[in-house]
């Protein structure tokens, strides 16, 4: 099976989000699947956001990728974004890494299993919008219990030999700022600006990620480990205080009336990545104390995660990376977000491990390696067997 051409075909199938309609993409995928004599049901919804979850499979493992991508200009492309070209031992084109190209993995290691015979003993779920959330993808298929707590892997693009086991919590906050208007020859004498309380909140912001929060030795280790991966990874400098610190970005701020008035409005959206150590209550109410003319419109929150690295799934999924890639296999964990976040909450083990160029995810000239599709390929159908093992 050449994982490389169902790859090229995936990414050829445009399925951005938003808008993140995937009825074709997923119905490209239940065509494979059925040819291998896999069932599968598909969710549906009107606007399109399709999701597939084969049936009469093993219940003790879960593989799970998305198959929305992030929108692509055609500018700046060696090849077009959505070509799926195949060249110079790459699959081109957006999504190829993130994470179409774990998706056509996944389905070739299906394929690997039923060429030799074996049944693939894992459910597998292909979801629609892990780039804007999962409501209508991977938390659809939890809250209709159609996927219920076992070990999971997520086919997301990770380094090589580090699989990754755990990530930063996120809390987004929109927030509203009222000032008292007067006229502005008078400022700061009278009147109090909106933009300015936002802009007062934002340096004592700044000052919060200069705090350290203590973790356990365990955990420390991971981290510190996880720091060099990533600055190998991203060719980044003091990657530790990104894993370590409370990272922030102001990412949308808008506000005044008009040039010569004290402004009444500012609105201000903060996302803050949040730390092991960190409380995320007790941040709220700290930014609260602060700001005494804001008021906290809405609150997006996910608390930092990780998977017991002494657990069968790590171990497992460590063995068969070291089998197929040599080496020494350390998991490690991330400042990013995923879907693991909502599967952990669920009480899922997860681990996610994927072919990819990570450090161009999301980027023009996004692409994957045809060798790293294979060995993937080879890593999730030695984990299927693995399991198989265990329940036989």
């Amino acid at each position: 099976m050449d994982v490389s051409r169902i790859c090229s075909e995936l990414v050829a199938i445009r399925s951005e989000n938003p808008p993140g309609r995937t009825a074709e993409v997923i119905e490209y995928i239940r065509t494979f699947l059925d040819t291998l004599g896999i069932g599968s049901k598909i969710t549906r919804n009107k606007t399109g956001h399709n999701n597939l979850i084969t049936t009469g499979t093993g219940s003790r493992l879960l593989f799970c990728g998305h198959v929305d991508v992030v929108p692509a200009l055609d500018e700046g492309w060696t090849y077009p974004p959505f070509s799926g070209t195949i060249q110079d031992g790459f699959v081109w084109g957006r999504g190829a890494t993130d994470m179409k190209g774990g998706c056509a993995s996944l389905l070739a290691a299906c394929h690997m299993q039923a060429d030799q015979g074996k049944e693939v003993t894992a459910t597998c779920a292909f979801v629609c919008d892990e780039e804007t959330g999962g409501q209508n993808g991977i938390r659809y298929l939890l809250a209709k219990k159609m996927i219920k707590p076992t070990d999971c892997l997520i086919a997301e693009p990770s380094p090589v030999r580090h699989p990754c086991i755990g990530q930063k919590g996120l809390c987004r906050l929109e927030m509203k700022f009222n000032g008292i208007p007067a006229h502005g020859s008078l400022y700061p004498a009278v009147g109090v600006s909106a933009v300015m309380e936002a802009m007062s909140l934002l340096e004592y912001v700044k000052a919060l990620h200069d705090r350290e929060y203590p973790v356990d030795e365990r955990l420390k280790e991971i981290i510190d480990r996880s720091s060099g991966v990533l600055e190998d990874e991203f060719q980044i400098h003091n990657v530790s205080e990104v894993l370590k610190k409370l990272m922030f970005n102001p990412g949308v701020i808008k506000g005044g009336e008009k040039s010569n008035v004290v402004a009444q409005h500012c609105d201000l959206d903060l996302e803050l990545r949040v730390p092991w150590g960190c409380s995320i209550p007790e941040l709220v109410e700290e930014i609260k104390s602060h700001a005494p003319y804001m008021k906290i419109i809405s609150q997006t929150t996910h608390y930092p995660s990780i998977t017991d690295p002494s657990c069968r799934l790590v171990t497992v999924t460590c063995n068969e990376i070291e089998r197929v890639q040599g080496g020494m296999v350390l998991p490690i964990v991330q400042w990013a977000a995923s879907d693991a976040r909502h599967l952990r909450l669920c009480g899922f083990n997860v681990i996610e491990y994927g072919p990819g160029e990570i450090s161009i995810l999301h980027a023009v000239n996004e692409r994957v390696r045809v060798d790293s599709l294979n060995k993937a390929s080879a890593v999730y159908a030695g984990i299927m067997t693995a399991y198989a093992n265990k329940d036989s």
